[in-house]
């Protein structure tokens, strides 16, 4: 597997036996809530969204910071960029791109009105998901003989991840009046609760990397990642067909 850097090099990690309780959890939460889509948009909040319109900053702020926070394919991806970063400024860079690519489709995707296909956009999203598990892994060395950019790699599929967020905003069917400062404070609540998570996750880690177990069970836990990605992108494309 590989310990990433800003430059990214690589190491081997021993499989380990036990298997880390968050991340089962989070699993099991994935494979047997078929019936809700990621990000699915609460019913509460798509009739308040409606009745509304002018300009709202706080509500949208509140709406951005929720979706963030309770958006498991945003935070598994996340979750797998820091695995191995363990400077701030190297973490910095990452979640800044990943930050930059996702506020930029998600902003250009609602005002132009994307259409794009929710199950598809959540499916790449799983793929992305999928592809840092493998990074973290060491496969790409092992299995082609080099290292994809990671650094690009987290850019692309912020971009993804954003228009993935638009196809949701969009379900909200926001009023005309007031948009722009509403989706502004929409993405500004999505920062807000990308840097609440990215904390809870960081301190858990910081906890984690602490114990003599981190190596034996970092295999294993990137496994149950690319699992879940897996498990993520199968239940979006049985939905597209389906559907």
């Amino acid at each position: 597997m590989k310990q990433s850097s800003c430059g990214g090099g690589s190491r081997a990690l021993v499989p380990g036996f036990s298997v880390l309780q968050p991340l089962l959890a989070l699993l099991s939460v994935l494979v047997m809530a078929g019936a809700a889509a990621a990000h699915a948009v609460a019913e509460g909040d798509k009739g308040y969204i409606q009745e509304i319109s002018g300009t709202n900053l706080i509500p949208f702020v509140y709406l951005g910071a929720k979706h963030m926070v309770t958006g498991y394919d945003h935070l598994l991806f996340l979750f797998g960029v820091i695995f191995f970063l363990y400077r701030l400024k190297h973490i910095g860079i990452y979640v800044s791109l990943f930050a930059v690519g996702h506020s930029t489709t998600m902003l250009l995707g609602v005002y132009y009105g994307w259409n794009v296909s929710s199950y598809l956009i959540d499916a790449i999203i799983g793929l992305s998901v999928v592809y840092k598990a493998l990074d973290n892994l060491g496969a790409y060395q092992r299995w082609f003989g080099f290292q994809p950019n990671t650094k690009v790699a987290t850019l692309i599929f912020g971009f993804f991840h954003g228009l993935g967020l638009a196809t949701k905003i969009l379900e909200y069917d926001i009023a005309e009046d007031g948009l722009i400062p509403n989706l502004l404070a929409f993405n500004v609540g999505v920062e807000i609760g990308q840097l609440i998570a990215l904390t809870v996750i960081l301190i858990a880690m910081s906890y984690w990397r602490k114990t003599s177990s981190f190596l034996r069970h970092a295999y294993t836990a990137n496994v149950i990642m690319m699992t879940a990605g897996f498990v993520l992108i199968g239940y979006q494309l049985t939905g597209y067909f389906v559907a």
